[in-house]
């Protein structure tokens, strides 16, 4: 081989490595425009509601940790660990519609459910599977941990659950590892795609 088809070959490699990236690009790009439309299609909704929201919170004592109370306040800044400051990760269908974003902020965890999907939090499985069988039992590892003296109060996983009457706007988390994030993101899903099922039968 000449040393001419040398160099158009290593040309050739490099023009398709090129494109391979150029297409990789443009569709994060096309991703990120789809979150971010979703993104001010929810803050714009929140920004005419948010006067007149509820915050469904379950208490904070360890003796009742079920206990769920009706508040008017703001919630507090729940704390989030992550490696990133800001990020936003969409939650969608097997077929690609949109159920909510979770957008972390610093170290706040906030999921954002899709309104013109109206999740109403007494649709199963919200209840009997995301929060018994999952914030719940995070919650009560963690207070078993605080009990025994292996972690501290202000680390210990919390939760808040927001409505405006009985349609889910956001479920605010506070002190979730990175190990966690994964199971709330895939149960948070789960959960959210079988209320819309059921919602549309």
């Amino acid at each position: 081989m000449s040393i001419e088809s040398d160099k158009l070959k290593v040309l050739v490699d490099f023009k398709k490595r090129l494109e391979n990236k150029i297409s990789e690009l443009e569709s994060e790009l096309q991703e990120k425009k789809v979150t971010l439309e979703a993104l001010n299609s929810i803050l714009i909704e929140k920004g005419f509601k948010r006067g007149d929201m509820k915050s469904v919170r379950l208490s904070k004592e360890l003796e009742t940790p079920r206990k769920i109370t009706v508040s008017t306040t703001k919630p507090e800044s729940p704390v989030f660990h992550s490696k990133e400051t800001e990020s936003v990760i969409p939650l969608k269908t097997k077929t690609g519609e949109s159920l909510a974003i979770i957008y972390v902020n610093k170290q706040v965890l906030h999921v954002l459910p899709d309104e013109t999907k109206n999740f109403n939090i007494n649709t199963p499985p919200f209840d009997s599977f995301l929060v018994e069988r999952v914030l719940m039992k995070m919650r009560q590892k963690d207070e078993n941990l605080v009990k025994t003296g292996e972690l501290i109060l202000e680390k210990m996983f919390a939760y808040e659950i927001i409505t405006e009457g009985e349609m889910l706007r956001e479920i605010v988390v506070r002190n979730a590892d990175g190990e966690r994030l994964k199971e709330l993101k895939s149960s948070i899903r789960w959960t959210l795609e079988k209320m819309y099922e059921k919602r549309k039968k």
